[in-house]
């Protein structure tokens, strides 16, 4: 058996997305900072439900799920609406 963790699926997910859409040539003009790419995960998290696990069976079987087209398209719907938002108006992250 393995150790209990507690893992934000949602989060892991959208932090990668978001690292991969500020690569983009769509997104060239947008500040890369870590503190402007946090403020976009934190946008995107607070628009999305969390997906919280305690083991890597549930963390892998949590992926696969939200992997799907219908999610994903959610997912990255909600990362380029904080996209304009924060490039627009940059909000303090909350704490």
């Amino acid at each position: 058996m393995s150790n209990p963790i507690l893992v934000n699926v949602t989060e892991e997910i959208v932090r990668g997305l978001v690292r991969f859409l500020l690569q983009g040539p769509e997104y060239q003009t947008f500040c890369k900072c870590e503190t402007c790419e946090l403020a976009v995960v934190a946008h995107t998290l607070n628009e999305l439900p969390n997906t919280y696990v305690t083991s890597n069976e549930y963390r892998d079987a949590a992926f696969e799920i939200m992997k799907t087209p219908e999610n994903l398209k959610l997912i990255n719907k909600e990362i380029i609406h904080a996209l304009h938002a924060e490039n627009n108006h940059p909000q303090p992250i909350f704490l």
